[in-house]
């Protein structure tokens, strides 16, 4: 489980008047679950220009992976 807990104030400075305000402001907190497919471990976060961005990472076992087959070394032909 990941919880991002926060709290906008307002960002206008002091004199200024606001017209619109389309962000919330005020405490907030979300929770993400992580499954087990995510590397919770290796999560990094960046905050810019009031958005934060998370990163959280695939585990390796997760990750697609090719796998060599072996078998007979001729195609047969399947009539059906």
């Amino acid at each position: 489980m990941l919880t991002v807990k926060a709290e906008r104030s307002p960002d206008h400075g002091e004199g200024a008047e606001m017209q619109v305000s389309e962000r919330p402001r005020g405490v907030f907190s979300r929770q993400l679950f992580l499954g087990d497919t995510l590397d919770a471990g290796n999560i990094t976060a960046r905050y810019e220009a009031g958005v934060l961005t998370l990163r959280v990472p695939v585990v390796e076992q997760a990750k697609p992976r090719k796998i060599a087959i072996s078998g007979e070394s001729e195609a047969t032909q399947i009539n059906a």
